[in-house]
């Protein structure tokens, strides 16, 4: 099975929506996509129902949370979660609140400097969904103050840039509480610029981590072996996946060029398995849940 663990749609910062992104996987492929927005399920539902006319074609719901360390940032995948959980929804909100707010802020800095953006278009842009940096960095190219969208971020609103704002964000662990409590595998994004990494990952496999991203878009055959050396050092699934988000510049690649080994998925399966198999059943009804 060709999966792909991290992919993101206009439920957040994505450009395509959850219909268009099931479309793709299938095109380009894919077996099994897992829905993974910032901060917010929403997208789940359309996808899942968009698998419905590909038969042989999993969705499995998901959600990426952004949580805060000293030096920036951690983000905590979750997979198999169960998006119907009402402790889980109260605090996405919370987060997703806080992204306005802080894009709120970042809008009056940069007008500080000069760069002036409406709030109606940022919200245009979001399409009624949760508010992200790269809405903004949208903005900013179509007003013509930058030259490509990674420029916004690096002179003015990524981590320590002029215009940057910090928002309220959960703690690793407490994102790794969060999932596990709404029934979800928990696993670390993207973690090779990560400070410290194995002192880290004890601490949140207490709290329910089962994997670390070790094959992600960025990372060559060094970082995914040194990684690697890290997930089994830990005993922890190493998964996989493209952070897709249709941002169609140059540093993005397409939805499926890093994959989920098939050895590490089926321990994804069993596991979600042991949590609740009707879960599973409900959220997929051909979802072979044997984990096969």
């Amino acid at each position: 099975m060709k999966a792909d663990l991290h992919v993101h749609t206009t439920a957040s910062d994505g450009r395509l929506d959850p219909e268009e992104v099931v479309r793709l996987a299938v095109g380009v492929g894919l077996d099994c996509i897992a829905i993974t927005d910032h901060d917010t399920v929403d997208g789940v539902v359309p996808a899942l129902k968009a698998a419905q006319a590909f038969p042989d074609f999993l969705v499995i719901p998901g959600v990426e949370i952004n949580t805060d360390v000293p030096d920036g940032e951690v983000h905590v995948l979750g997979y198999f979660l169960d998006y119907t959980d009402q402790a889980l929804a109260a605090i996405l909100q919370r987060l997703r609140n806080a992204r306005r707010s802080r894009a709120q802020e970042m809008v009056v800095k940069l007008a500080n400097l000069g760069l002036n953006l409406e709030w109606h278009r940022i919200e245009e842009l979001a399409r009624g969904k949760s508010i992200c940096r790269p809405h903004i960095a949208k903005a900013l190219l179509e007003k013509g103050y930058v030259i490509s969208e990674k420029e916004a971020f690096d002179k003015y609103i990524g981590h320590g840039r002029p215009a940057y704002v910090e928002r309220y964000k959960l703690s690793p662990s407490e994102a790794v509480k969060l999932i596990a409590k709404a029934r979800g595998l928990p696993v670390l994004a993207h973690p090779a610029d990560i400070d410290d990494l194995d002192s880290l990952l004890p601490e949140l496999k207490e709290f329910g981590l089962v994997g670390i991203e070790v094959y992600y878009r960025d990372y060559n055959a060094e970082t995914i072996d040194k990684l690697l050396k890290v997930a089994n050092r830990h005993s922890l699934i190493a998964t996989g996946g493209t952070d897709y988000h249709a941002f169609n510049d140059d540093i993005e690649v397409m939805m499926g060029v890093m994959l989920t080994p098939p050895e590490s998925l089926e321990k994804l399966f069993a596991l979600a398995n042991s949590h609740s198999v009707e879960l599973l059943k409900a959220m997929n009804p051909r979802l072979n849940v044997s984990g096969k």
